[in-house]
């Protein structure tokens, strides 16, 4: 809630020393030409600044307000020299509850004012704007153009300003209140403050805590911040584009990989015969076929099983054994395949068709043992082909190499989320979801 900056070049400041009319405490007044009312530190009269007898507009009623960085204290913000000459604790009340802040102004006799303002730790320094934004657009989520960013609608509230102390470029009077609208585009924050028909602008930008103690050289620490506040910058914005940016690289090198993988892979069929079982003759079957050639380098076998099953399963035990060492490789696959239908229409379960790998075999020459068993009851016999590849191409590594990558990724998001959805959890558009319980 403070005035457009106004900087006459004509002005001249100077500082005098003064009696409250109220009380009789000394005021200096330190922006006098430029102040056009002052609050006594001592209890709390509003006087008129701009008359030379400091003309009480209200008498006060204490002084029960503290602000953080007292009045007089001297700092330097962009290079410039500022004091801190006022002080006001604005309230805005929502869903029955009382929110407050502090804004301050410094003075420059130069430059003229300085705002800062603090809510629980988080602190804005604001600059009085001359022009209106470019754009307005309405609507369930309003926004706001200025200089090419656009500012989303944060907040609209009725602020009041409940105590003071200090001088002030504007008739400041205890208990006024002013419309005040917020857009939000981090660090930045655009206000509109509406007093009857007079709207003034503000921009102002979010400052950690520590940078405003070293630029007043406060000897007390300032509060940190609490919670999340409406313009504070995301400290997770830029982590998913890092982790993305990085995940990208590997994915290309792991598709590279997946590439070469295929290109080099033989994937030969090195056998391939047809099985019947016929059950009932004796509890297992066994079957063993003619040699065949692995040559090359140790590479993988892969085993392609298609049975002639319907409503029916068997369970295969796969061995394969170099004739020359007598060294024995042994897999097994179970497979089934239903069908059938019910209220809620046709429906499949399992599958004809399986695979089995089997990895690093050395060169030579093998046989296949094949033992089948199982099968529903009534099921007089089962069909299955099974074909051997030397050296396939295999995808399961790339498959979990491919969610190690992504996985990050996506978690990455979660933080950055979080804090977003606790940001707007504090506005008039509180995300679905959101707790009342969010700082």
């Amino acid at each position: 809630m403070v005035a457009p900056l106004d900087t006459p070049a004509a002005r001249v400041p100077r500082a005098s020393a003064l009696n409250c009319p109220s009380c009789g405490a000394a005021i200096t007044l330190h922006a006098q030409g430029w102040a056009v009312s002052v609050v006594c530190a001592t209890c709390g009269a509003q006087l008129d600044a701009t008359d030379e007898q400091l003309r009480i507009l209200r008498h006060g009623e204490g002084i029960d307000f503290v602000p953080h960085i007292p009045l007089g204290t001297r700092g330097t913000w962009k290079g410039a020299p500022w004091e801190v000459i006022g002080a006001q604790r604005v309230t805005i009340t929502v869903d029955g509850t009382d929110y407050s802040w502090t804004e301050y102004v410094g003075f420059n006799p130069y430059r003229g004012f300085l705002y800062l303002s603090e809510y629980q730790g988080h602190w804005n320094v604001i600059e009085k704007l001359r022009r209106r934004p470019e754009r307005e657009q309405g609507g369930a989520r309003p926004t706001v153009e200025l200089d090419g960013t656009t500012y989303r609608h944060f907040q609209t509230a009725t602020a009041t300003t409940t105590a003071a102390l200090g001088e002030f470029p504007w008739e400041l009077r205890v208990g006024d209140h002013v419309v005040t609208r917020d857009f939000v585009a981090p660090p930045y924050v655009l206000s509109a403050e509406a007093s009857g028909s007079e709207i003034t602008w503000s921009l102002g930008v979010y400052t950690p805590h520590d940078v405003i103690q070293k630029a007043f050289g406060l000897e007390h620490s300032l509060r940190p911040p609490a919670g999340v506040f409406a313009n504070q910058p995301n400290p997770h914005a830029g982590t998913p584009q890092r982790i993305m940016g990085r995940m990208l690289i590997a994915l290309v090198a792991l598709v590279a990989l997946l590439a070469a993988n295929i290109a080099l892979a033989g994937n030969t069929t090195v056998f391939e015969r047809a099985f019947r079982v016929v059950r009932g003759q004796d509890d297992t079957a066994v079957s063993v076929t003619e040699p065949f050639v692995l040559d090359g380098r140790p590479s993988n076998v892969t085993l392609d099983i298609d049975a002639d099953l319907d409503n029916d399963w068997i369970f295969l035990v796969f061995s394969l054994v170099n004739e020359q060492t007598g060294d024995t490789r042994e897999v097994t696959r179970q497979i089934s395949f239903y069908r059938g239908a019910d209220s809620d229409g046709q429906w499949t379960e399992g599958s004809r068709s399986e695979s089995v790998r089997v990895a690093s075999v050395p060169a030579g020459r093998y046989i296949l043992r094949v033992q089948a068993e199982g099968g529903e009851p009534g099921r007089a016999e089962a069909r299955y082909r099974v074909r051997v590849r030397r050296d396939a191409p295999h995808y399961l590594f790339y498959g979990f190499a491919f969610i190690a990558l992504v996985a990050p990724a996506l978690l990455a998001l979660v933080p950055g989320a979080s804090f977003e959805s606790r940001r707007w959890a504090e506005s008039d558009h509180v995300p679905t979801g959101s707790s009342d319980d969010d700082e």
